[in-house]
């Protein structure tokens, strides 16, 4: 029985094997055969898991001026069914024959994360990389150890993201900080933007009591509740497989909720590569969980406060000028052993740190937040310095260059565009 299960186990990946190298067989063969198309623009948000992030805000943008009626846009999800857009935006199954085919045709891709290098981009399609985040922990090529699932090296990791930056035309970043660090860590030869994040741009639009309670009503917060966002990152170590995380943390809910559940609500957002089913139930009421597939910048919004670690949630948060609290029982190990940092985090994050949940609660119920004002005004000084709220508009100001441009005559796409 062991034997054929086995047998038939290696005659699945198999198959796998050759089917997925039929498709790209195809992908390719469209790449050669096919014109790259000026009305077609290709949309992926956190590898396809969600609609949310920076590509989000582009593609809402485009709808507000009406592009997505002048342009074919298709947005990439992994389960399209799960996600509602605005607009006219076709959604595409990850991984899917039509996928392959507007990857291989659109004139523009735009992106937060990366796409397969399997996915070879054409010479006359222009890639615009906007990221996720500004860095405190070390990336790509500055990385020294790794940890992540699916990876059999460093060496061959950062081979992998080479290749992939190199496709990348256009790279976005909120300060001349975080600019120098993407361009060392992948390597990017492209033209960088300092333009700051569009995912930001309702942190400065939105930032009104009105629209406050608008959100708080929309996530069924309950009203008379101040609000606490407890948003940590992902931990490279500890997975379940197939690009699943846990939710990793050491708080004690029980504790928190003994504090604060009078007067508090806690917001539990996990990052878009977590995928947990624990079990929230015992602290209802007070423990509201968001998945990944939330977008936490309306979440910002509804905070009084933010709790994380090292994810560069502290970034964008920082905008709001609200407390922020830094729950980091496992700093040494995560500082020196999974990841390592860019900056002195101890020395520069804008409010306390802690180790255990006892020491955050004190912290939370003693703070004084001129303590760390002018700490926080250095903060936000060099890590999100091109931050003003237009950067939804001056990237699709790009986007709508790009494919006009395209128009121009003796690059009729159909005619001059076919073969890279």
């Amino acid at each position: 029985m062991d034997e054929r299960l086995r047998s038939r186990t290696g005659w699945r990946q198999a198959a796998k094997r050759f089917l997925k190298g039929a498709v790209l067989a195809g992908y390719r063969v469209m790449t050669m055969i096919l014109p790259v198309r000026s009305d077609v623009i290709v949309i992926e948000s956190n590898l396809g898991r969600n609609a949310a992030g920076n590509p989000r805000y582009i593609y809402e943008e485009m709808v507000r001026r009406g592009l997505d009626q002048k342009y074919r846009i298709y947005y990439i999800l992994d389960r399209p069914e799960r996600v509602s857009l605005p607009g006219r935006a076709v959604k595409v199954k990850n991984f899917r024959l039509r996928f392959y085919y507007v990857m291989a045709v659109a004139g523009i891709w735009v992106s937060d994360t990366r796409f397969p290098n399997d996915i070879k981009k054409r010479k006359k399609t222009v890639y615009l990389q906007t990221w996720h985040g500004t860095p405190l922990k070390k990336l790509a090529l500055d990385m020294e150890e790794i940890h992540m699932e699916n990876e059999d090296s460093l060496e061959a990791y950062k081979e992998s993201f080479r290749k992939n930056a190199a496709t990348w035309d256009y790279l976005i970043a909120q300060s001349e900080f975080a600019a120098a660090i993407f361009r060392r860590a992948f390597a990017f030869q492209g033209r960088m933007l300092l333009c700051g994040y569009p995912r930001n741009d309702r942190l400065f639009a939105w930032n009104r009591p009105n629209e406050i309670a608008r959100l708080r009503r929309k996530y069924k917060i309950p009203d008379g509740k101040k609000v606490m966002l407890y948003a940590p990152t992902w931990r490279d170590d500890d997975f379940f497989g197939n690009g699943r995380y846990r939710f990793a943390t050491e708080m004690d809910f029980d504790a928190m909720k003994q504090a604060f559940a009078g007067e508090w609500v806690l917001l539990v957002k996990y990052h878009y590569l977590v995928e947990d089913t624990r079990d929230f139930g015992r602290w209802k009421g007070f423990v509201y969980r968001f998945g990944g597939d939330c977008d936490i910048t309306e979440l910002y919004l509804t905070a009084d406060l933010l709790i994380t670690d090292y994810s560069s949630v502290m970034f964008d948060y920082s905008l709001l000028g609200r407390p922020m609290f830094f729950y980091a029982y496992d700093l040494v190990y995560y500082r020196d052993t999974l990841r390592g940092f860019y900056f002195d985090f101890e020395k520069e994050a804008p409010g306390p740190i802690s180790s255990t949940t006892q020491e955050l609660i004190c912290q939370i119920c003693e703070y004084r937040p001129e303590e760390y004002r002018e700490r926080a005004e250095a903060f936000a000084k060099r890590y999100h310095s091109a931050e003003n709220g237009t950067a939804s508009k001056t990237l699709v100001d790009l986007i709508e260059r790009c494919m006009e441009e395209r128009k121009r005559p003796g690059r009729t796409a159909g005619k001059e565009e076919r073969s890279d």
